[in-house]
Parts: structure tokens; sequence; C-alpha cells
């Protein structure tokens, strides 16, 4: 399956977080679109990997994605090696996306602009066609995305490019919340409370998107950096 747009993040529920306005808007509008996470995020303080697989597919449920898979990277300790490159380079390979949207460049989280660097080196690699690699016993053609997009995380870093999700917000907001031993948690159980568990960090993110929809005279927006500089065709397509 050839995707439009794949979302490729480390952990699951990144993907929620930074782009669920996106996707929902994009497989609203009959694009295809797809979420890979790089690991199970089986180092995170509450719930277990298999708790967070389980809540992963119930978010991909919400948002209507074709595909979500998982490459099982070593949450914390991945690195930008050959072995990595190569898992990412194959499901490049795969789905063929247009556009491909990773980690924010810098953020809190070590893990966010690690990965954020193995995914773009990765994205140049898989458009050489003397990197050999096979799917399913078949040899792989290269492929490189026209467009490579990182989201904006927990540290705050000025968007190159703001999208207008303001019909989106209900399904991203849903999608976010599918993680119930992440989000929303406050003291409800036993287990460590954390910097996301507490029902304060979803009030934030709605104000992070309610600022950058502010910002494009809409009510919410999701905010993106990009390597490159961008281009339009038409000025007159801008809000």
């Amino acid at each position: 399956m050839k995707l439009d747009l794949l979302v490729m993040t480390v952990h699951p529920d990144d993907a929620e977080l930074g782009a669920g306005g996106i996707i929902a808007k994009y497989v609203a509008e009959g694009k295809q679109v797809g979420i890979i996470d790089l690991t199970q995020g089986e180092l995170g303080t509450r719930g277990t990997a298999e708790i967070r697989l389980q809540e992963a597919h119930a978010a991909a449920e919400i948002l209507g994605v074709q595909v979500r898979e998982n490459l099982f990277l070593r949450d914390g300790f991945f690195e930008n090696k050959e072995e990595e490159q190569l898992a990412i380079i194959r499901a490049i390979r795969k789905y063929q996306p247009e556009i491909v949207v990773t980690n924010a460049l810098d953020d809190r989280h070590p893990d966010h602009g690690r990965a954020s660097k193995l995914v773009n080196d990765a994205l140049f690699l898989a458009g050489l066609r003397r990197i050999e690699t096979e799917l399913d016993g078949q040899a792989q053609e290269p492929f490189r995305p026209r467009l490579q997009l990182q989201l904006v995380q927990d540290k705050y870093i000025q968007p190159d490019i703001l999208i207008d999700i303001t019909p989106y917000w209900a399904i991203k907001e849903k999608s976010i919340l599918a993680y119930t031993s992440q989000f929303n948690v406050g003291f409800a159980d036993d287990e460590p409370q954390t910097y996301i568990s507490n029902p304060d960090f979803m009030e934030s993110t709605k104000a992070r998107a309610s600022e950058f929809g502010r910002s494009i005279q809409v009510k919410y927006a999701e905010g993106f950096t990009s390597r490159k500089i961008l281009g339009v065709k038409d000025i007159f397509d801008l809000i």
C-alpha cells in the first residue's frame, strides 16, 4: 500500500500528541495515512509495553489510519546505526509515503531529537539504489519522500508551518486519551504519577493548539518545522 502521509515517531502516543489533527484531517479527506512507532515505549513509567500496543491500536482505530506498525527498536537505547536505519529504510520503501512527519528536532525527552535525526538520515539513505533491501523475499526499489516535517513537542520550537485542525480537535483529543495508562490519570491509581499523567498536561496540549490556532485566526492548529525551505504554488492559498 502506498501512503500519502506517514507519521513515523519514536513512542506510541507521539503521533497523536503532535500530529493527531492532521492525521484525522487527511484521513477524512480520503488520503492514505499511516503511523509507524519506532519503539514500544517500554521504558515508560506507567503501564507496560503490551498495554501501550493495545492503546496504540485503539488510537489508530479512532483516527482511522490505514496502517499502524511498530519497528520494535529499543526504547531509550536505539542508535543511529545501520541496523536501525535499515529497519526504517525497509518501511519507507514498503509504503513509499509522499510526506513523512517525525519527532521534534530537539526536545525535553532525549529520544525525540535522536529519533528525528535517525529518521532524517534513513530517509536520505532510502533513496540510494546501492543500498539493497528485501521485503518478503522481494527486492525493494529505492524511494525517498518528497517532504519531511518535524513535530513541535514539549520544548517550544518556532514552527515553520501551521495547519488548521479545528474540525478535528475532538478526534485528536479522543485518540490521545485512548492511552488510558498515560493521560488524565491524576491520582486515580497506585502507579507513579508522571509529567504527562496529570490532567493539567492535556490542558496544556489544548492551550498549545489554541495558541497556534490564534496565530492563523482559527481555533486550533498544529505546528511543524521543516529542514528545507517550503514553497507554495499560489500565495492566495495561504491563510
